[in-house]
C-alpha cells in the first residue's frame, strides 16, 4: 500500500501519475478527495451535504481521469461538487471569492512545471491555500479511511474561466483609468502558453485591442511537445525570446502550466525573469507606494537590493518557498509595515491588492498596463530596469546529502559554515540572513561585492548553493574558501563544488 505522506510536497500533493511507476493513481485521487471533504467538514463544522467544492485541472494527459476520480471521492463523501474542467490555479482560488460561485473550497489538479508524467493536487479555502500541517492531516485520513461506496448526487459541470478572464480585463481598464472597449490598442504582445492552461490569455488580449501576432503554443497539450512550460527554463525563455524578435513585438509573456508563475521578455528579446522580474514589478509598485517593503526569497542578488533601495524601498529577504514569502509579507502588514508584494525568483508573485494570491496572469496584467502607459509616452517597459546592477558571475550548485536523516546532516553542514564565518577574517554573515547561511565578501579591495548562500532544500535531500560576484573570478575565490570549510563534513557529496573550484 502506498504511503500517502510520501505524496506530500510542501503544501501540495505531487507524484508520478502515469506508467508503471505511477503513485498518484485514480484510486489514490479518489481516497484523497474523500479525505479532503472529511477534513473540511471537521474544520468548518458543516455536514458534508452542506459543503460545496469546486475542482479544475491543467492540460496534463492524466488530468481528466484524476479530476474525475477526486471529484467522485468528494461526492461520495457527501459534498456537492462543481467540475470547472480546464482552468488555472489562480482562477480556482478566485472562484471562492466571486459572487455566484463561492464554494467552501477548491481543488486544482496540476503539477505546475514538472514533467508530463507527473501530476498533483492543490487545495484552497477562501482564506488561501492550506498549509503543510493541514495537508498531512488530509493524507492521514486518506491513509486510514476506505472510500465510501455509495451513490451520490451528480457532479455539476460549470465554467469559471470566462469569469476570471473578465476580472483580468477589468484590472486592465482600472489600471489605465478607462472604460474604452480596446484599451490595449497599439500594443504588440506575444503570448507563449507552453501548451498549458493559459492559451485563453492571448484571446483576452485580442479582445482588449492588443496585436498578438507571433503568439505560440496556445493549444492545451499535456505532452508539452514544444518546450517545458517553465519561466525558469532556458529553452522555454529562448523560445519566447525568438518569437518576440521574429514578430517585432513590444514584449512577450510566458506562463507555466497552471499559470501561477510567469516571466516576460522585452522588445529586444531580453529575458525579464528572476531578479529582473522582481526589480520590474518592484519599481512599478514603489512608484505608487514610496517607502514600501518588498519581500523576496533568500537567493536574490545584491544588485536587486541596491535597486530597490534606489527606488526608495526596503528589500526583505526571507525563506525559499512561495508560501513562506507570502505568509511573511502578510505578517509584516499585520505588524504595520507597508508591504505590497511577496515574490520568489521562480516567478511566484503575490500582490496585496490581489488577495495575496500568487497569480502569474495577474502579475503580467499589471506589467501590461504599465507597458501600455509607457508606450503612450514613447518609452519601453524595460526602461524601468535602468540602474539594476547585474552580477559579473553567478552560479548555482546542488550538493547531495547522503544521510538518511538528510535534514539533520544538512543543518550540521550549515552550522559548520556559520561557526567558521563567525570568527574568520573577511567572512561577513549577512545582516538579513534568514535561511541557511549567507556570507558576504569584500573582493579585490571592494566592499560587499560577492556572496554565497548555502541552504537546505525545501523538499529534497540537497544543499542548494548560490553564489554571485561583481568581479571576475570572485565566485571561484569564495567557493574555494567554502570548500576548505566543508571538507570533512559527513554525508555531503562535495563533488559539484570540487569540480567547480578545480
Amino acid at each position: 500500500m502506498i504511503n500517502y505522506q510520501s505524496l506530500k510536497s510542501g503544501t501540495d500533493v505531487r507524484g508520478v501519475a502515469m506508467g508503471e511507476n505511477a503513485v498518484l493513481t485514480k484510486e489514490v485521487a479518489l481516497c484523497i478527495g474523500g479525505a479532503f471533504v472529511t477534513w473540511l467538514s471537521e474544520r468548518t463544522g458543516k455536514y458534508a451535504p452542506q459543503l460545496t467544492v469546486a475542482i479544475g485541472r491543467d492540460s496534463r494527459i492524466t488530468g481528466p481521469e484524476l479530476l474525475a476520480a477526486c471529484a467522485e471521492g468528494m461526492a461520495r463523501a457527501g459534498a456537492k461538487v462543481w467540475d470547472f474542467g480546464m482552468c488555472t490555479t489562480p482562477a480556482m482560488y478566485m472562484s471562492l471569492l466571486t459572487e455566484g460561485f463561492m464554494a467552501d473550497a477548491s481543488v486544482m489538479v496540476t503539477a505546475s512545471h514538472h514533467p508530463s508524467d507527473r501530476n498533483g493536487l492543490k487545495f484552497f479555502l477562501p482564506t488561501g491555500g492550506i498549509n503543510a500541517t493541514e495537508l498531512s492531516m488530509i493524507l492521514s485520513i486518506a491513509q486510514s479511511t476506505a472510500p465510501v461506496a455509495c451513490p451520490h448526487q451528480p457532479i455539476e459541470k460549470r465554467d469559471f474561466l470566462p469569469v476570471y478572464k473578465e476580472q483580468l480585463k477589468d484590472r486592465v481598464r482600472r489600471g489605465l483609468d478607462t472604460d474604452v472597449a480596446c484599451p490595449l490598442l497599439g500594443l504588440h504582445v506575444v503570448v507563449d502558453a507552453g501548451n498549458g492552461a493559459g492559451g485563453f490569455y492571448e484571446e483576452m488580449l485580442r479582445e482588449l485591442g492588443a496585436w498578438t501576432e507571433g503568439s505560440q503554443f496556445l493549444e492545451p497539450d499535456g505532452r508539452f511537445p514544444n518546450h517545458i512550460p517553465n519561466p525558469e527554463n532556458p529553452q522555454a525563455m529562448d523560445s519566447v525570446s525568438r518569437a518576440v524578435l521574429n514578430a517585432g513585438a513590444d514584449l512577450g509573456l510566458i506562463f507555466d502550466t497552471d499559470c501561477d508563475r510567469a516571466a516576460i521578455v522585452d522588445s529586444k528579446g531580453r529575458e525579464i525573469n528572476r531578479n529582473r522580474l522582481i526589480a520590474l514589478i518592484s519599481a512599478i509598485l514603489l512608484d505608487k507606494t514610496p517607502g514600501a517593503t518588498i519581500v523576496t526569497d533568500s537567493v536574490t542578488s545584491s544588485g536587486l537590493a541596491a535597486f530597490i533601495a534606489e527606488w526608495g524601498g526596503t528589500h526583505y529577504r526571507y525563506k525559499r518557498g512561495y508560501r513562506n514569502v507570502i505568509d511573511e509579507a502578510i505578517r509584516l502588514n499585520e505588524a504595520g509595515i507597508d508591504c505590497p508584494l511577496a515574490i520568489e525568483t521562480s516567478g511566484h508573485a503575490a500582490l496585496r491588492e490581489n488577495h495575496w494570491l500568487d497569480d502569474g496572469m495577474y502579475l503580467t496584467t499589471v506589467l501590461l498596463v504599465e507597458a501600455m502607459r509607457l508606450k503612450q509616452e514613447g518609452k519601453e517597459l524595460s526602461s524601468l530596469l535602468e540602474g539594476l546592477r547585474e552580477p559579473v558571475e553567478s552560479v548555482e550548485l546542488r550538493l547531495r546529502i547522503t544521510a538518511e536523516d538528510f535534514r539533520e546532516a544538512g543543518r550540521a553542514a550549515i552550522e559548520r559554515v556559520m561557526d567558521h564565518a563567525t570568527f574568520a577574517e573577511g567572512w561577513h554573515i549577512a545582516p538579513d540572513n534568514r535561511e541557511g547561511v549567507r556570507i558576504n565578501f569584500d573582493l579585490d579591495e571592494g566592499l560587499d561585492n560577492g556572496w554565497f548562500l548555502l541552504r537546505l532544500s525545501v523538499h529534497d535531500p540537497v544543499l542548494p548553493l548560490n553564489a554571485e560576484s561583481d568581479v571576475s573570478g570572485g565566485v571561484k575565490t569564495m567557493l574555494g574558501k567554502l570548500l576548505e570549510v566543508l571538507e570533512g563534513a559527513e554525508n555531503i557529496d562535495l563533488t559539484p563544488l570540487r569540480d567547480y573550484v578545480k
